[in-house]
């Protein structure tokens, strides 16, 4: 069942939300661990006033906006140094609002306005090789999969295998 959502600059008035939302294992299970679990309210502040202060000069990022509720984010992030024509894009959406077409949909409208935004030409996205959803959102998106690196990543006592996705302007 598909779902209306809007995507929208992060807001302060967004910090209750974000900190009910983002707090669940089962996300903070396929992200890095810069996103914590649990997510206090203090994480949500630190997190939207990072959106703030970069939104447009290094970054893009937006709350995904469901029946009145900030309920996910999405990001795009610019890369320096040699990586400045690259930018990786983030997301996560709280799982009451899984499998609904929500998150492929905010990928493609996101990775749009970075393109014009930015004089970027990749946007890549680096999910854990067992996140089959998130790597969906991807395929749906039109990113490809470049490939897999093995034993990449180290996650909450595990060593994993994660993959390399590109959407190529």
């Amino acid at each position: 069942m598909k779902i209306d959502f809007e995507l929208r600059k992060w807001d302060r008035e967004f910090a209750d939300d974000l900190a009910i939302h983002a707090n669940n294992k089962n996300i903070a299970a396929n992200l890095r661990d810069a996103f914590p679990h649990p997510y206090t309210k203090k994480d949500a502040k630190d997190y939207i006033a990072h959106c703030i202060a970069n939104e447009g000069r290094t970054q893009i990022c937006r709350a995904i906006y469901v029946n009145d509720e900030a309920v996910g984010s999405v990001g795009i992030f610019v890369g320096e140094d040699v990586y400045r024509k690259s930018a990786e894009i983030g997301y996560w959406l709280s799982e009451k609002y899984w499998d609904r077409g929500i998150m492929s949909q905010a990928v493609k409208s996101i990775c749009e306005k970075a393109f014009e935004r930015f004089d970027i030409v990749r946007i890549y996205a680096e999910p854990f090789y067992d996140n089959t959803p998130s790597r969906k959102v991807l395929d749906n998106a039109g990113f490809s999969l470049e490939g897999v690196m093995m034993n990449g990543v180290y996650k909450n006592d595990q060593i994993k295998d994660y993959c390399m996705y590109a959407l190529i302007r």
